[in-house]
């Protein structure tokens, strides 16, 4: 079995000239970024390797990538990697189509492993309401009157931290927000008055999303803390009080695995899933698709539709623990 080739630089103009468009015409996030640029350097290495030569984009033929779609299944790749790979290598060829070097994608009607459908996971309100008072139990012991000065700062500044956190949370649930659109939050963003945030999507896309009170409250006695209230181009959420750098993905993934622990939840959980549970109870209390479709920011109807699954697994389990004749 061949390994999955790392290494060499790779050289090709089409695939720079179309990460480039990514960046500047559809403005995809970096992640997006990063991941197709892996995906398409990797045929490319593949190719080479295989066929001793670059790929020839123009003259490639469904076999080719029925052959690299061989190699991806002996590495034992999943189901989810493969279909990234040609995910990239699909809006590639559209690319070149619309540049008008070829007029049909090789990969077109191309067989891929179907993903096995995967309900997402949430929590309870209950259990929100357990995490949301995590942050706020790690300083609630009472105050050492004779400590130092320097240990009063220390207490100010993990007060500062537990306070934003709490800000965090609630904003995820308020609003339905992913990880980054909330990190990338800034202070003119938020309409205290009117109770709405502006959010930047994926690809840059923008949605004004209500915010609910208790999470503009905590976001208010978090900054109230703070040495300055941030304003204009600031951060909602600083990396420290005496910094104007915003918080981190990697710390905020990191901060909730703490605090769903001392909620006695599952640790694994991804900040993610507050978002599947911000959908799941709107569509429990009622909440339209479409309503939901457009706070979530989803582009399609059919990714928020996974959540009518779950909310109809909930219904048939209630069915059939109260109805007489289930």
């Amino acid at each position: 079995m061949k390994p999955l080739l790392p290494v060499p630089a790779v050289s090709d103009r089409l695939l720079e000239e179309f990460l480039a468009h990514l960046t500047a015409a559809r403005q995809v996030s970096s992640y997006t970024l990063r991941n197709y640029r892996a995906a398409l350097e990797q045929f490319y290495r593949w190719h080479k390797t295989e066929r001793s030569e670059p790929p020839p984009w123009s003259t490639l033929t469904r076999d080719d990538f029925r052959a690299f779609l061989r190699f991806l299944g002996r590495n034992h790749l999943g189901q989810a990697a493969i279909q990234l790979r040609f995910s990239a290598l699909r809006t590639f060829y559209r690319f070149l189509i619309r540049r008008g070097q070829l007029s049909e994608s090789p990969i077109r009607n191309l067989s891929l492993p179907k993903l096995p459908r995967r309900l997402p996971h949430f929590l309870t309100a209950a259990q929100m309401s357990d995490l949301l008072e995590a942050p706020l139990k790690l300083v609630a012991e009472p105050r050492d009157t004779g400590e130092s000065e320097v240990g009063a700062r220390s207490k100010a500044s993990a007060r500062a931290a537990a306070l934003r956190d709490v800000a965090i949370l609630e904003t995820i649930y308020s609003c339905g927000l992913r990880i980054s659109e909330l990190c990338g939050l800034r202070a003119q963003d938020l309409d205290f008055h009117q109770g709405l945030v502006r959010v930047r999507g994926k690809g840059k896309k923008e949605r004004l999303v209500p915010i609910g009170k208790h999470a503009l409250d905590a976001i208010d006695a978090y900054w109230g803390v703070l040495p300055h209230e941030p304003a204009g181009e600031a951060p909602v959420f600083l990396a420290h009080p005496r910094k104007s750098r915003a918080l981190g993905v990697r710390i905020l993934q990191l901060r909730l695995k703490k605090y769903l622990a001392l909620a006695g939840l599952d640790p694994k959980l991804t900040p993610h899933k507050l978002r599947h549970s911000f959908a799941t109870h709107l569509l429990d209390a009622g909440a339209d698709l479409r309503s939901v479709q457009e706070l979530l920011g989803h582009a399609h109807l059919a990714t928020t539709q996974v959540y009518t699954h779950v909310t109809t697994e909930r219904l048939k389990r209630a069915y059939d623990q109260a109805h007489p004749r289930a």
